[in-house]
């Protein structure tokens, strides 16, 4: 026997309890095969392996539509098995969004179509009807019920603390509940905090002994554990504790030894067995970690963080901890102007294909599927598991959106340049959007009328997915682990470890000023060097980058150009020069290029030196690669990878990925200093602090001696082309 605790004794009124052991199993869109395959081998696989050794528990299983797909094609193997302790009624299958999104921020026609996928590919592949739903991250908000009910979901599962921040207590979580919007119901069931804190990491008994402190003569509690399969062997430390050292066989052991009071049961057994203990609305929440995170604020996260100590300090969190909360997961699109463009872009492309439907428009149920696809949650925010800084993550949300849209156009039967004028992003100030069949430019004239999104069509990609060099509240960690070991920061739990993957990290702690983008004006003293632009230290003698510009658009369907206007004063010298710039966007029909032209006026007397230097970026997945690069006609580099630093005189620059096949070309009328740099941000994943490749930015830099009545006329073309 490997369980060393004591099995209880019969008695006339032995106390029973009712255990629910569920696993949640999910991968990204964009997650790498070998991530997938890891996964596999050190989670999902061993942990079947383990359970059927013990034929009298029951136990829920959800995997993700990902990863099922994932499953089918590399590994039908472990889906065969799995389909036949399906069959078996030792497992139940639990439902969901198919591409795991944050049901609450898609529109209610996704969330029913991404629920009845998974469904419906549940009832083909295993021939179960799953009535149940795993919420991604536990994201609650009580609109949802309507919909979730809808789509013929009977229960959901949820932490324990957003009951009690509805004011329940623990004793009052021992089952389920029900809840309604608008008349509808669907059944809430409260994951254990406890149970998540056992299991895996702590001795069995701790667990039976819970297990046993709340057991009652009556026999009709539930205890419910539900929690992420991957921290049964891919979080770290714990395929050695699980598998090798046979964690999870001893527990599986305990629970058979203990059969006689602990009843091993689905979800579905217990709707149909157990009455609801009451009715209960809950309020938005997430759990506790992720409420942290999603504060938009550097400040608002450090005061939590000291605020949640300082009550621990006291002994005074556990009692008041349903009182003490954190942020609003929505906020991540606050925090994070990225993740908010990919989250209106995926409105945009799904109210466009909703809007067509109901025009009797044929919309393939493919362009569909890749809306849904990008509504995959993990690029949307960022903790300890996030996503927003990965690229790799980001970039099939918009190669997906980018395809729907081009398919779009097609059932609209689009052609030529068309130009739109309104609220993308839904903060109260227009955007302008250019597009035609080759690119997409959105252009934000309230913010330094730069490009802040740039869609090359032909290969589906976004040019500018590029998240900007921000302070995070865990940045000071790095600052306090410099010159000190690195175990001595390696936490109990995932959400404390604070290791790094290489050392010095802490001089990448470079902070921009602005949100990263495309024709961004600097106006900088001469001489102005190229760390000080990377470091983003330079001066800025006036406010381009982040001012307004006054816009006009105008053109035909074959050509259209927006002209961007701002007037305002450079500082230098001791004196103000009113300085007016204007630049004039235009694309083309049946070009894969568009040109900015550019006129500088000095407006007062005397005359202005100054360095005017346009930033251009690109975000092109990966800096360290020999397949993605520089090139400059005519020289030789030293370091070509786009993660190199350097400066040349040149009328262009160059960059190729070949394994995106993205060749992008930007030329200049006029001679320039071309300084590059990488974009590369820190953040904290499961694995500790690591530098993360965003994009590279180049500089075309001209140094102006400015006089009244002499403008600086220029002419850049940016090209784009498959290799």
């Amino acid at each position: 026997m490997l369980y060393s605790g004591t099995k209880n004794i019969h008695t006339h009124y032995m106390k029973k309890i009712n255990l629910i052991f569920g696993t949640h199993n999910h991968q990204p869109i964009g997650n790498f095969d070998f991530i997938f395959e890891d996964a596999h081998d050190r989670a999902y696989k061993p942990f079947l392996d383990v359970f059927e050794k013990f034929p009298d528990l029951k136990i829920a299983k959800h995997y993700t539509g990902i990863l099922y797909d994932w499953l089918f094609l590399h590994r039908p193997e472990l889906m065969q098995r799995l389909s036949t302790l399906v069959k078996q009624g030792r497992i139940e299958l639990i439902s969901g969004g198919f591409y795991e999104p944050i049901l609450a921020v898609i529109p209610d026609e996704d969330k029913t179509g991404q629920i009845e996928k998974l469904t419906k590919f549940i009832k083909k592949k295993f021939g179960y009807e799953a009535t149940g739903l795993w919420l991604a991250e536990r994201i609650w908000e009580q609109h949802l019920t309507k919909p979730l009910a809808q789509a013929g979901i009977e229960y959901v599962i949820l932490d324990d603390t957003h009951f009690k921040y509805a004011g329940l207590s623990d004793e009052a979580l021992l089952g389920y509940y029900i809840t309604e919007e608008q008349g509808r119901t669907v059944n809430l069931f409260p994951i254990s905090k406890q149970l998540r804190y056992t299991i895996p990491f702590q001795d069995v008994e701790k667990t039976i002994d819970y297990l046993r402190s709340i057991a009652t003569e009556a026999g009709d509690r539930i205890a419910v554990f539900a929690d992420d399969g991957e921290k049964f062997g891919v979080w770290p430390d714990t395929f050695e504790h699980v598998y090798k050292n046979r964690w999870l066989e001893r527990f599986f052991q305990a629970l058979t030894d203990n059969q006689d009071w602990i009843r091993t049961m689905t979800f579905k057994e217990a709707l149909h067995e157990i009455e609801p203990i009451g009715r209960i609305y809950l309020p938005n929440a997430s759990y506790a970690e992720m409420m942290h995170w999603s504060l938009p604020t550097v400040k608002g996260f450090n005061d939590y963080d000291v605020f949640e100590h300082q009550l621990k300090d006291l002994n005074l969190f556990a009692k008041n901890d349903p009182f003490v909360r954190g942020g609003f997961w929505r906020n991540f699109m606050v925090k994070y102007p990225e993740s908010n463009n990919m989250h209106k872009k995926m409105l945009e492309q799904s109210m466009r294909a909703q809007s067509l439907i109901s025009k009797k428009k044929k919309v393939s149920a493919k362009t569909l599927d890749k809306i849904w696809a990008a509504q995959c949650n993990c690029p949307y925010w960022h903790g300890v598991f996030g996503g927003t800084y990965l690229a790799n993550l980001r970039h099939p949300i918009y190669t997906n959106l980018i395809e729907a849209e081009t398919e779009l156009d097609k059932v609209e039967k689009l052609d030529g340049v068309t130009v739109d004028v309104l609220d993308f992003d839904r903060d109260g100030k227009k955007e302008i959007m250019m597009k035609s069949a080759t690119l997409g430019l959105y252009i934000n004239p309230f913010e330094g009328g730069k490009i802040f999104e740039l869609d090359y069509k032909p290969a589906k990609k976004n040019i500018l997915d590029i998240v900007s060099r921000r302070e995070e509240g865990y940045h000071q960690k790095l600052r306090d682990m410099k010159n000190q070991p690195q175990d001595a920061h390696a936490g109990g739990s995932i959400h404390d470890r604070a290791t790094a993957k290489e050392t010095g990290l802490e001089d990448f702690l470079n902070y921009d000023r602005y949100r990263r983008g495309s024709l961004i004006e600097h106006f900088v003293p001469i001489g102005t060097t190229l760390d000080e632009m990377y470091r983003a230290r330079q001066t800025e003698l006036g406010d381009f980058i982040t001012g307004p510009f006054a816009y006009q658009t105008g053109g035909t369907k074959a050509k259209q150009t927006v002209t961007l206007t701002r007037t305002t004063s450079v500082h230098a010298d001791g004196q103000d020069f009113n300085i007016e710039l204007t630049k004039a966007i235009t694309l083309e029909k049946g070009k894969s290029a568009f040109t900015a032209r550019y006129t500088v006026k000095n407006l007062s007397e005397g005359t202005l030196d100054v360095r005017f230097a346009i930033e251009n970026c690109y975000g092109l997945l990966a800096g360290n690669a020999p397949d993605r690069y520089y090139y400059f006609d005519g020289q030789t580099l030293d370091d070509k990878r786009l993660q190199s630093l350097g400066e040349v005189r040149s009328k262009m620059a160059g960059l190729k990925d070949e394994w995106l096949r993205i060749h992008a070309r930007l030329e200049s009328s006029e001679d320039a200093l071309v300084m590059r740099y990488p974009i590369e941000t820190i953040s904290l994943s499961e694995a500790g602090f690591e530098r993360v490749y965003q994009g590279s930015t180049v500089l075309m830099c001209y140094d102006l001696s400015l006089e009244l009545g002499k403008p600086f006329l220029l002419t850049l073309t940016q090209k784009f082309s498959r290799i």
